[in-house]
């Protein structure tokens, strides 16, 4: 039996300097493709376009989807204006991404999405965010650790009896943390199942069972000794691909 082949929704990144100053590649994080390859998959980038036709040819190769991190999500897709401390947006991207995860949905595959890809899954299910932690009333933990992609920094607890809890085998752990905005009001089709420690949502899932969304960034804890139950999360899309 072949092993079933994971698309990894890519982001573009520009040159900063040398003689291809200001080029446009298309790109994922090597973390990604290496969880896909140690959990069974076959990793298989899906580049950034925006030709709508391509993206619905693209989505047809793949029997899974993860939608991973990047840009901030457009705040008017949510009904809000942009605020003072929100980072850069890209609308193409979050059409491209909310277009694919469209489809797979339609195609019910297995679906994961980190940082970015989970506050997506949330806004195209009609769920809001923060457009940084700094809005949220709230004591708040720091979400954007800013070093060392392996380590650990802050809590969080699954609900017990989750697609979630039962994916990953435990209910309390550390993450990694990497964004700036939060998940506010989770949408309505969407359940929390994962919550930090100061009460911002972590995690979500459907109740269909082939969505989970984390906000931290479980493939640069993969190869962790220390974390080898993130590894469970590229199971779940392998293991559930069609």
């Amino acid at each position: 039996m072949s092993k079933p082949i994971i698309g990894i929704a890519g982001s573009e990144i520009r040159d900063a300097e040398g003689p291809f100053y200001g080029y446009r590649r298309s790109y994922v994080n090597e973390d990604y493709v290496d969880s896909v390859v140690q959990n069974g998959g076959i990793p298989y980038i899906i580049p950034f376009t925006a030709n709508d036709e391509v993206v619905i040819g693209q989505i047809e190769h793949v029997q899974g989807l993860i939608l991973s991190g990047g840009h901030d999500i457009d705040p008017h897709l949510y009904g809000e204006e942009l605020q003072p401390n929100i980072g850069e947006i890209w609308p193409a991207r979050d059409h491209f991404d909310m277009l694919l995860l469209k489809i797979a949905e339609e195609k019910g595959l297995p679906i994961l999405g980190v940082c970015r890809g989970a506050q997506l899954i949330n806004v195209a299910h009609c769920g809001n965010l923060y457009q940084d932690a700094g809005y949220r009333k709230e004591k708040t933990l720091k979400h954007n650790q800013g070093h060392t992609p392996d380590l650990p920094t802050h809590g969080v607890k699954l609900k017990e009896g989750s697609l979630l809890a039962r994916t990953i085998g435990k209910t309390e752990f550390l993450v990694n943390s990497f964004h700036h905005q939060l998940i506010k009001d989770v949408a309505p089709d969407l359940r929390e199942v994962a919550t930090a420690t100061d009460g911002v949502p972590e995690g979500l899932e459907n109740d269909q069972g082939n969505i989970l969304a984390v906000q931290w960034h479980p493939e640069m804890l993969h190869k962790n000794p220390n974390t080898p139950y993130m590894n469970n999360l590229f199971k779940f899309v392998v293991e559930n691909a069609k």
